[in-house]
């Protein structure tokens, strides 16, 4: 059966979305993707059957259905929908009654997931379910922010509460850290124009070894079908950005959390946590939860070529799972090429392989087209960046022909659509 990746937030960099088209094209399954347009390195991976393209508003439900519908009438036959960020995740759930007959889903209901996601429902999420979270507040007015400021910190973490919402163009991050009285004044104001609320959390200390994180794929039932722990080595920016190395850790205390999260949700499908450890309190602080994979899920690729793609795919086809022997594929390393060596250079330290596997998120010997063409865009971003304000995601003018893309063919022919 077919799969379609669904990923709305426009980044043409999005290398985990390159990491499931290539794990399922492995496997032999028939991959289509949305993709910025033919120049991203996406569009130029081996694995790619064909490369489809989202018109319309991506925060709109009836525009994302609609891309959706046109995406299975190009397909001609019932696919996998498998969503690559929030976005995508959170209106893949909501649609679900209207999907079905043209895409396979899982079965969780939308409410409990868009609670998780949201960065001011999972901190009440969380004390429903005796999970570790850092004292955060949600005020209801300057005054208020400023108050919590002082009760909290300084410093604290600023955040937006769903940061799929941000106006596009970057002025607004998703996370800051602030210390002043006058930068909470300035960021609540803001708050009419993100669609978020403003919450602030109570900063845990980092440090070496800090941030774990969590991938998994459950059944409907609740069982955990593939994934594991992981640790943070290099992040970027440092600190609170992504995973630029990552390395595959067993972590009990923050799997038996994950666990319990996913049980109170009643979830179903690949869900991603980021944990970070307290020193003093002796304890995991869940941070973050992400309904669908993390960038970084192929760190946790079992010797068979499993991984909680792999086996979302299977699982929603309804087939069986084949069972992970415990402690299997330890000590692997995940590398973002793009990320770790400025995160590397910030840290002031080098990344030793010391003879581990690794994880190329970009580079494969048997698809090369996708790093080449990162390393060639990537000094430049602006020709693949997307520009404020555009509502096709062809990177130029848009395409003649309805909308079909012309994706270069690198490494084997497939269809555009």
């Amino acid at each position: 059966m077919p799969a379609l990746l669904l990923r709305l937030d426009r980044n043409p960099f999005h290398h985990g979305s390159l990491g499931a088209v290539r794990s399922l094209g492995r496997a032999g399954v028939e991959v289509h993707a949305f993709v910025e347009g033919a120049r991203s390195p996406l569009a130029r991976s081996r694995y790619l059957r064909c490369a489809h393209e989202f018109t319309g508003d991506p925060h709109t439900t009836g525009d994302i259905e609609r891309a959706l519908s046109r995406a299975a009438a190009r397909i001609g036959r019932p696919a996998v929908l498998i969503p690559m960020d929030d976005l995508g995740a959170l209106a893949a759930h909501r649609l679900t009654p209207r999907l079905r007959g043209a895409y396979l889903l899982p079965r969780a209901p939308a409410e409990p997931l868009e609670r998780a996601a949201d960065k001011a429902e999972l901190a009440e999420l969380c004390r429903e379910l005796g999970l570790t979270h850092p004292p955060t507040a949600v005020p209801d007015s300057a005054a208020e922010a400023v108050a919590a400021l002082g009760r909290l910190g300084p410093p604290v973490v600023a955040k937006w509460s769903r940061p799929w919402l941000l106006p596009p163009g970057g002025a607004l991050r998703s996370t800051t850290v602030v210390s002043g009285a006058e930068q909470v004044r300035r960021l609540f104001a803001c708050a009419p124009r993100t669609g978020s609320r403003l919450l602030l959390q109570r900063l845990v200390p980092g440090g070496a070894g800090a941030d774990w994180f969590f991938h998994g794929c459950f059944a409907a039932d609740g069982t955990l079908l593939a994934g594991g722990t992981g640790r943070k080595d290099l992040a970027w920016p440092p600190g609170a950005g992504l995973t630029a190395v990552g390395s595959r850790v067993p972590n009990a205390e923050v799997e038996r959390a994950a666990r319990r999260l996913a049980a109170g949700l009643g979830y179903h499908g690949v869900l991603d946590a980021d944990f970070r450890w307290d020193a003093a309190a002796r304890a995991y602080h869940l941070l973050d939860v992400n309904p669908r994979p993390g960038a970084q899920f192929r760190l946790f690729t079992e010797r068979s070529g499993l991984d909680v793609v792999r086996a979302l795919h299977l699982d929603l086809t309804c087939r069986a799972v084949p069972a992970v022997p415990a402690g299997a594929a330890p000590g692997r390393v995940f590398v973002a090429e793009n990320y770790g060596l400025p995160a590397a250079l910030a840290a002031g330290r080098r990344w030793r392989r010391a003879g581990r596997e690794v994880e190329w998120a970009w580079f494969a010997a048997d698809d090369p087209a996708p790093f080449l063409a990162m390393a060639g865009a990537w000094p430049r971003r602006g020709p693949l960046r997307p520009r404020r304000g555009r509502r096709h995601a062809s990177g130029g003018r848009r395409p003649a022909g309805g909308g079909r893309l012309s994706a270069a063919t690198a490494g084997g022919a497939r269809r555009t659509a």
